[in-house]
């Protein structure tokens, strides 16, 4: 039972006012009674506005139940559906042409571009692997990966396999041909990389086996370094570096008459450290490790310590890279990628702080007054000061502007300037893409991104629609018109807003992380569309998406596109339902499947282990990184199917029991899992099932508010 403490009329659990009393207040010059006093204010003001929001997420959401009960399909009626849209307030008018007055952004949010990671804040391990991946070994990320091929003489095995890895060295040349082409010849020839001083300036010759020659365009030679026997030389292109080791008395470096022994690129510009869909954080213990690991990230105390392989590995933030310049100055670059916390949204509520009815307050109030109060000690990230909050299943202008004022109370309680938070739009639920211009113009001067969330979209456009008849199948939705739509539309929009220079234009995570040949197949088509980021499920995917940034000039992608016509909003709700004549009793029962051993093998982890985000191997043993926005779309999916009769509870039961003992095999190794089949006091189990069989009735269709009362049921236990 939580021991709470009154603190300014509320109840604050006492681990919590343990951590932010001597923690993170410690390093600022806000005292106690200023962080309590503001935080009653914040919920006296914002809790009861916060509520009437939510209430008219209801609200519309019932009106249009009752339009799709009345009328069937959007395709029934577009134009008379998008009346009754305008009608219910559910559209709104679209402001004048504005461009976006944000002020006071980094680099790495305006003028560069690259990939992203997503990371749990709550594991301490993956945030600093994360925070560190804005450098990468290409090598290292060709060799481990299918990025090369594993067939033949070039599979990995036990040990080094000197034919793999003079494929990865042809591989990094031939990049290296395309982002930093040589006046003649190719880098799979050079056979020496020389730094030349001369007249206080530095260049670069280069010899290869038909002779000496240079780079075609010498103002991509930026810097060079030295350790020992180690010379680093180090080039630019589309604002990205890469860095050229040479250590002829390495493994690699010996077999390379250059001396070549890795290609380090610059990768991971941005990272989100998330404090919602990865993270699974039901209490004040919860809440106070996710604090905890920010705050250590913001000041550069954090550090981990694990066993891996049997030896004992600490990790902890990197510093910067010292390069000289070709004009003999220092040259700094940054060792972290810069790195944004992603709050949760306005629907939860956390029992770490109760107000005077004792009553849990919002978990995003709280995460918007403690995450910015720990970015207070920021000692290693932000060059300008600026807070990055990236916010999710924000429900419209007026939610965005509501997180807006949130986040202006915030600054205000804690005496920094104003517009210091930036706010991150997710354009992630079916009400922002439809007003997302009005959205934009909400956060107008704190907007520093916008992306597209292409599985909590999918998720909320099944919920929002859920009268007008059955969903396709999850494969099939991917490839309907609305999709692309959606994504045209906020680049287009973004574009329009005068985001291009200014802030990021994000799209959506590969979920597929042992796949990366084709990642990197698909996912050059982010950079294409004018994305100046988009998401990667891990460090060595980050080093392999960013060749994607050094093949596409986005910004010249964006003039390109920056005129196109936008989508219309009657492409956006174009979504059809299913023709379930069309599908054998078999198709219905395998997607059922799929959906429920996906569900069972995320929640299991989930409520039981407090995993919020993790690589689930789906009904084929294909591993899919999973959180609570794939869950989403695969418990709304058969809530659909139960609810038009595609399918019956019972079926549904039986089912889920079935699949039930195909994720307890797969997990069979894991010694902390508890199995569900057969297992009728299995928690996890029956949350699991819920998620599908009450799907309709949850808020949005979204999966906190069950997967939290299960996970504090286990807790409790």
């Amino acid at each position: 039972m939580a021991n709470y403490v009154e603190k300014a009329g509320l109840k604050v659990d006492a681990q919590l006012v343990d951590f932010v009393e001597k923690e993170a207040l410690a390093p600022t010059t806000v005292s106690a009674t200023q962080f309590w006093t503001g935080l009653a204010g914040l919920v006296a003001e914002f809790m009861p506005r916060n509520r009437a929001l939510l209430a008219i997420r209801d609200k519309l959401q019932s009106q249009i139940d009752d339009w799709h009960r009345a009328n069937g399909p959007v395709a029934a009626n577009p134009a008379g559906y998008e009346r009754f849209l305008r009608d219910i307030g559910y559209l709104v008018p679209e402001p004048a042409d504005f461009t976006i007055a944000t002020t006071g952004l980094d680099p790495e949010i305006s003028t560069l571009c690259g990939p992203q990671l997503v990371v749990p804040v709550s594991n301490a391990r993956y945030a600093l692997n994360a925070a560190n991946a804005r450098w990468g070994s290409l090598y290292d990320a060709l060799y481990g990966t299918d990025a090369v091929p594993r067939d033949g003489d070039l599979a990995p095995g036990k040990g080094f396999n000197p034919k793999r890895g003079a494929a990865v060295v042809v591989a990094a040349a031939a990049f290296l041909d395309e982002a930093f082409p040589l006046a003649k010849g190719s880098h799979k020839d050079v056979t020496a990389y020389v730094v030349a001083e001369m007249a206080g300036r530095a260049a670069l010759a280069i010899d290869t086996t038909s002779g000496p020659t240079t780079l075609k365009h010498h103002s991509q030679f930026v810097g060079y370094a030295r350790d020992g026997q180690v010379a680093k030389i180090l080039l630019q292109h589309h604002g990205l570096h890469a860095e050229l080791v040479l250590d002829p008395s390495s493994p690699i470096g010996a077999t390379h008459a250059a001396g070549l022994s890795d290609v380090v690129l610059e990768s991971a510009l941005t990272t989100i450290q998330d404090c919602e869909d990865s993270v699974a954080a039901v209490d004040a213990e919860d809440k106070v490790g996710v604090y905890r690991n920010w705050l250590g990230l913001m000041n550069g105390t954090l550090v981990e310590t694990f066993d891996k392989g049997g030896k004992t590995l600490t990790r902890r933030l990197n510093a910067d890279r010292t390069y000289k310049g070709i004009k003999g100055e220092t040259l700094t670059l940054k060792g972290r990628a810069l790195l944004l916390v992603r709050n949760v949204g306005h629907l939860m509520t956390n029992k770490a702080v109760l107000d005077a009815q004792g009553t849990p307050i919002g978990e995003g109030l709280l995460d918007a007054a403690v995450t910015v109060l720990c970015a207070l000690s920021d000692k290693v990230n932000s060059t300008t000061g600026a807070i990055y909050v990236v916010k999710p299943k924000m429900h419209g202008p007026d939610e965005v502007a509501f997180a807006c004022e949130i986040f202006g109370a915030v600054e205000k309680m804690l005496g920094i300037a104003p517009l210091s938070v930036k706010i991150g739009i997710m354009d992630e639920e079916r009400r922002t893409s439809a007003n997302l211009k009005a959205a934009i113009h909400a956060a107008r001067e704190r907007v520093f991104f916008i992306n597209t969330g292409f599985l909590d979209r999918t998720g909320d456009e099944i919920h929002t629609s859920m009268e007008a008849g059955p969903v396709l199948r999850k494969d099939d939705v991917k490839t309907e018109r609305w999709i692309q739509a959606y994504e045209d539309r906020n680049v287009l929009i973004g574009l329009a807003c005068g985001l291009s220079g200014k802030a990021q234009i994000g799209k959506g995570m590969w979920a597929r992380p042992d796949d990366m040949a084709a990642m990197l197949k698909a996912k050059i088509g982010h950079p294409n569309a004018g994305a100046n980021t988009a998401w990667v499920p891990s460090p060595t995917a980050a080093t392999l998406h960013a060749l994607h940034y050094h093949e596409v000039d986005v910004f010249e992608a964006q003039k390109r596109r920056h005129n196109q016509p936008t989508p219309g909003l009657g492409e956006l709700f174009s979504m059809p339902v299913l023709d379930a004549r069309k599908l054998s009793r078999e198709e219905i029962v395998r997607e059922v499947e799929n959906n429920a051993q996906g569900i069972l093998g995320y929640v299991v982890r989930w409520v039981d282990q407090g995993v919020g985000c993790s690589k689930v191997p789906d009904i084929n043993n294909v591993g899919l990184m999973e959180d609570r926005a794939t869950c989403r779309i695969s418990s709304q999916a058969i809530a659909n199917w139960l609810h038009h009769g595609l399918v019956t509870r019972a079926e549904v039961e039986e089912i889920f029991a079935r699949m039930a003992v195909v994720v307890d095999g797969q997990n069979a190794g894991d010694p902390l899992y508890q199995p569900m089949a057969g297992n009728p006091s299995s928690i996890a189990y029956q949350a699991a099932l819920a998620l599908a069989v009450d799907g309709v009735n949850q808020p949005s269709g979204y999966t906190e508010p069950l997967l939290h009362a299960a996970r504090e049921k286990v807790k409790a236990l």
